[in-house]
């Protein structure tokens, strides 16, 4: 098994099993397939968090068995050479759509980052101002049991000195 958290990516597989799934971290099955001995596998993920990946294999020979696995993320994961083919496009031109490809890919991390930093922060200074809030109640507790304590400890005293 294998696992990977990624947000609005693609993702690229390549295979060689017999079975094989891919789980999103909602719990839905994205990828299943069985009896395949080869493969490659693409999917666009739409929920941020664990990807989990499961291999099987029918091995009656209980022997070692060695996986190799290239998942591609992003814009790593793009076939850049069906693009050249499909837009007629190659050497320079196709470095600079790459580069553009990475310059997106750096700015949508940027953006969801930002987007993070700012639900981080009303999350902080909520629990700021509960702290805050706490300590004033506890604080004022802490006064008016105190307070209470004294009254009734000076009343028995009084009661028993015959001054009251």
């Amino acid at each position: 098994m294998a696992a990977s958290s990624f947000a609005k990516q693609k993702q690229v597989l390549v295979f060689s099993f017999r079975k094989e799934q891919v789980t999103s971290p909602y719990g839905n099955n994205l990828h299943h397939k069985e009896n395949v001995t080869h493969g490659q596998f693409a999917f666009t993920s739409d929920e941020a968090g664990n990807y989990l990946a499961c291999f099987w294999l029918d091995n009656q020979n209980h022997g070692e068995v060695s996986v190799n696995l290239d998942w591609k993320i992003g814009i790593a994961a793009k076939d850049w050479e069906s693009v050249a083919k499909k837009e007629k496009i190659e050497g320079v031109e196709l470095e600079l759509r790459k580069l553009e490809g990475a310059v997106e890919a750096i700015h949508e991390n940027l953006l969801y980052l930002r987007g993070r930093e700012a639900e981080m922060r009303v999350v902080s200074e909520k629990t700021n101002a509960r702290v805050g809030w706490l300590s004033i109640m506890s604080l004022g507790n802490d006064c008016i049991v105190v307070s209470g304590l004294q009254l009734w400890h000076l009343k028995r005293f009084f009661q028993k000195k015959r001054l009251i």
